[in-house]
């Protein structure tokens, strides 16, 4: 019976040993003068023979066909290196039972069957746990969506977690296991970090992948769940950063023509680092080891390829126009949109009727003359002997104002990195320039879509529309007092003789009396025009001075490390001239961006290589966003409520002086119109002005009280930033390298005390709004 035993165990069928029925049983038939103690212990035997031919069977089902290379590897260890180890035992006690050891065989040549399972009896628990993973690799039966089982990742962590148990046997074979594993992984990474390729097999489990885009342009993203624990969000990010960069430099030189780009090189340096990382990899040592590589290549490569005024620029061309940083030109912007939309109304009233309401289709071309029309006038604007603006030029190249195509107002938002974008709020502000949604991008040319992605356009896209939106509404409250029919009017006698007779001072009076009832009319619809530019004007300047402008000085400040170059600017938006960093600026010198290696440690850590102006701008458009309150769907659904209402109330006020002129014509001039009742009409137009009116003032209740809801949820201990007292303080991931900090602008609070300062002495907003009724 021991040939039986130990095929058995070897993993061959036998008919003593593998019934057809049931598992881990004996079959009955021949064995029953054995006595229950040996079925016992032949039972053991069995249980552990058929543990071995699953997992030969199951190993071999994962290395031919699993997805992952990781899975694969893992596999095949189990299958050489512990099943190996097992037949290796069994051939070991056959060969001391033939050689008669004494161990093993007893007096008159009698082999105790006791022994020969005692020797594997520690062989049942580690069977039993290899069985555990290759089931978890690949589960016999698999849910839906589960094409192959878990990821290369999901098994390194799990590996990496079952070397933390109290049998020795298990945490050395966890160990082994975890440890191909994770050299497995690491050729992919290596792949990654050295050529920015994928890796050639399996580059479906690993945590990067090539989105599919239109362009030629190869973009990459992540994948979070294939990431193990011991990767960090932040050396993830670097990793990505470093591929990427090898790839864009790699796929110009391929297309770049007579473009010249840095050349590539593979330094030794870079191999060793990858090398000198030994299982258990350790998250500190790969983070390290990453970083070395990163500032090497900005150093060697990036340096060249991508130098800091370059970014520099491109940061300040997003702040002066997409963030309303140049005063100018949005100005122009609405003025030209506005006018726009006033000559395709004109043009869509001729053949109807007057004062019918007809939705306008914007085109394409309208949008696109509006935004020429303001390039034309900032170009204008400026002097034949001024230095040509060419920031200004270079807007005009990459700017573009289109209609939108989303049909959300939500927006993607980078998740890789530390500075990851909060959600923001789905109410949509794009289309209060025209009444067709229409965003304001930019075109990020090569290479610097290597720093700014389409999610970071995207949210730049959302901000000046947002921005936008209230200092449109500005500019128009503030041109109803460039209307001074609708303020004030003293009508004059007519001179004589008319003036001398009867007839003419009646009309005189009659005159006087029509203007000032409806002076008086009027004076509701001031307050609340004067109320509503108030609130929008403080909440504009707190946007755009004490967000905005302060949180790009605090970034350039960082980046240029010149704090005094830039601590002496104003609050309110620029202009051309007040937009332009000093020409002392040190971030002019592309020597900021590398330094001399060492000697003993290779390149010098430092802090503005590419990645980590990469995640400080992250950082900081997620400052932004929530500074901006744009997380905030009470608020932002308050303010969208107040626009559109604005928008009413300025075209109902516009339409009423309209109403009015006409009807002094016909009364004082006889020019009468007889297809238009402009008393009625005055009637209609006066009774949805009150409306719109009462409507506005509520629409400010409920901003004011959004913000101080927002107050005092924040005020609980949730910050907009993190305070700091200098420029880049942070917490580090290696010498020299420290993460930039955003600037936290200041409170809610300082803003609702302008508004309960400005409305009356502390009457606050409620009193300035029933000043009004």
């Amino acid at each position: 019976m021991l040939h039986e035993i130990l095929l058995s165990l070897s993993g061959q069928p036998s008919p003593l040993f593998s019934p057809p029925q049931s598992k881990d049983t004996l079959a009955q038939d021949g064995l029953s003068i054995l006595s229950p103690p040996e079925r016992a212990l032949l039972g053991s035997v069995t249980h552990l023979g058929q543990l071995h031919a699953r997992l030969r069977s199951h190993t071999s089902q994962i290395s031919s066909s699993h997805g992952s290379v990781i899975c694969r590897s893992v596999s095949t260890t189990i299958a050489t290196v512990h099943l190996g180890a097992f037949q290796k035992k069994i051939l070991d006690v056959e060969k001391a039972i033939l050689a008669e050891d004494s161990g093993y065989v007893g007096g008159y040549g009698i082999v105790p069957l006791s022994t020969v399972v005692g020797e594997f009896a520690p062989w049942t628990r580690r069977m039993e746990w290899l069985w555990e993973i290759v089931r978890f690799i690949l589960p016999e039966k698999l849910t839906a969506g589960h094409s192959y089982g878990c990821s290369g990742a999901g098994l390194i962590d799990y590996l990496r977690a079952e070397t933390l148990t109290g049998y020795l046997d298990i945490k050395e074979m966890a160990v082994q296991l975890a440890t191909a594993a994770e050299t497995a992984w690491m050729k992919q990474l290596s792949m990654w970090l050295l050529y920015g390729n994928l890796p050639m097999y399996g580059k479906e489990d690993f945590f990067i992948y090539e989105e599919e885009s239109e362009d030629d342009d190869n973009q990459f993203s992540m994948k979070p769940d294939l990431r193990p624990e011991f990767v960090s969000v932040q050396t993830a990010a670097s990793i990505l950063f470093i591929g990427k960069s090898l790839n864009h430099i790699r796929a110009k030189r391929r297309t770049s023509g007579g473009i010249s780009t840095a050349p590539v090189r593979l330094y030794q340096e870079h191999i060793e680092q990858l090398a000198g990382l030994t299982s258990p990899i350790s998250a500190s040592k790969l983070s390290t080891a990453v970083d070395w590589i990163r500032l090497s290549l900005s150093q060697s490569t990036l340096s060249k390829l991508l130098p800091l005024p370059k970014i520099l620029e491109m940061l300040e061309l997003l702040h002066n126009f997409l963030l309303l940083g140049r005063g100018e030109f949005a100005v122009a912007l609405v003025a030209h949109a506005d006018s726009r939309m006033e000559e395709s109304r004109q043009r869509g009233a001729r053949g109807k009727a007057p004062g019918a309401l007809e939705k306008y289709l914007v085109k394409e071309g309208d949008v696109m003359t509006a935004l020429a029309q303001t390039w034309a006038e900032l170009v204008s604007l400026q002097k034949e002997e001024d230095p040509t603006d060419e920031e200004l030029e270079l807007a005009r190249e990459l700017l573009r104002l289109s209609i939108s195509e989303r049909k959300s107002g939500r927006v993607a938002t980078p998740s890789q990195g530390l500075g990851v974008v909060p959600e923001i709020s789905t109410v949509s502000f794009e289309d209060l320039l025209f009444p067709t949604p229409t965003n304001l991008t930019v075109h990020v040319r090569a290479p610097l879509d290597l720093f700014l992605s389409s999610s970071d356009i995207a949210i730049y896209s959302k901000i000046h529309s947002y921005l936008l939106g209230i200092r449109r509404a500005q500019i128009r409250l503030g041109d109803l007092w460039k209307r001074t029919s609708l303020r004030r009017n003293h009508p004059s006698p007519w001179g004589p003789p008319r003036s001398n007779s009867a007839f003419g001072q009646n009309k005189l009076e009659a005159s006087r009396e029509r203007d000032n009832a409806r002076i008086r009319h009027m004076r509701p619809v001031w307050a609340t025009a004067s109320a509503c530019l108030f609130v929008l004007s403080e909440i504009g300047t707190f946007f755009q001075g004490e967000v905005v402008h302060e949180s790009w000085q605090h970034l350039r400040e960082w980046i240029q490390g010149s704090p005094e170059s830039t601590s002496v600017h104003g609050s309110r938006p620029g202009t051309a001239s007040s937009s332009k960093p000093p020409r002392n600026s040190r971030a002019a010198s592309p020597d900021r961006m590398s330094s001399r290696p060492s000697s003993q440690s290779g390149p010098t850590m430092v802090r503005h290589d590419p990645e980590a102006l990469t995640v400080a701008h992250r950082r900081h458009l997620s400052s932004l966003v929530k500074a901006l309150f744009l997380t905030e769907v009470q608020f932002t659904s308050a303010l969208r409520a107040l626009l559109t209402g604005v928008d009413r109330f300025v075209a109902l006020t516009i339409r009423l002086e309209a109403i009015q002129r006409n009807m002094d014509l016909e009364t004082d001039e006889g020019v009468v119109d007889a297809l238009i009742d402009y008393v009625q009409e005055e009637q209609e137009v006066w009774q949805e002005l009150r409306a719109t009116s009462d409507n506005v003032k509520r629409n400010m209740k409920d901003l004011v009280a959004s913000l101080r809801e927002i107050d005092d949820s924040r005020s609980g201990g949730e910050s907009v930033g993190i305070v700091t007292t200098g420029l880049g303080t942070g917490p580090s991931t290696g010498p020299g390298f420290r993460h930039y900090v955003p600037r936290q602008p200041a409170g809610v609070d300082r803003l609702l005390m302008k508004l309960d300062f400005g409305s009356l002495r502390g009457a606050g907003i409620t009193g300035l709004a029933d000043l009004v009724m």
